[in-house]
């Protein structure tokens, strides 16, 4: 599978993508080491690059991540939105039964996966803190993604449809809910220990 294809493949013609990633063989481990580790590094380096190197206007004055606790909120918010990722597969595959759909997880980890790209690609914006907002845009049409992606790949039947999705939405939204704030806690608690308080 060719990354750059693959990704292209999902932002611009879902439809056919998940057609073919439907009908492809793959482990949970290769849609972690060959599409996610890399794409999902685009939102982290970008958000580091933006907040410590150039910074961002707040009000009367600006503010920039110093290097160091930008480093490790990078790192930080890299590794717990992989595991994000994997804990939404998870429970992709956990609910499908009630939905009316099988089990298997290589199947639900391919729809969790693949319906990141379009975070994971817009996430470049975050270069520029002021434009951060077409990241959640982005986010946005990853629902779309989604949608079509749990109705190709998991074949789940029309009249369970909504509630599966919605469903992985309330999921979704507690997930990242919970990464923002470990993410954020952290990164306060390590400025408030920069700032000797």
């Amino acid at each position: 599978m060719d990354i750059i294809s693959r990704a292209k493949g999902i932002l611009l013609n879902p439809k056919s993508e998940w057609e073919t990633v439907k009908n492809e063989s793959a482990t949970v481990q290769e849609l972690f080491t060959k599409y996610a580790v890399i794409l999902a590094a685009i939102p982290a380096v970008a958000g580091f690059i933006g907040f410590s190197v150039f910074g961002m206007n707040i009000g009367l004055g600006s503010f920039r991540m110093p290097v160091g606790p930008g480093i490790g909120h990078a790192v930080l918010s890299y590794i717990l939105g992989l595991a994000g990722v994997y804990l939404v597969g998870y429970i992709i595959d956990w609910l499908a039964p009630t939905f009316g759909t099988q089990k298997d997880l290589v199947q639900s980890m391919k729809v969790a996966v693949y319906s990141s790209t379009a975070s994971w690609v817009g996430g470049i914006f975050k270069i520029i803190p002021v434009l951060g907002f077409i990241t959640m845009l982005a986010g946005i049409y990853g629902l779309y993604l989604l949608y079509t992606g749990l109705r190709t790949v998991k074949e789940v039947p029309q009249d369970r449809m909504i509630g599966y999705f919605i469903a992985i939405i309330v999921v979704t939204i507690v997930v990242y809910m919970v990464i923002g704030a470990i993410t954020s806690s952290v990164f306060i608690g390590s400025h408030m220990m920069q700032q000797g308080m």
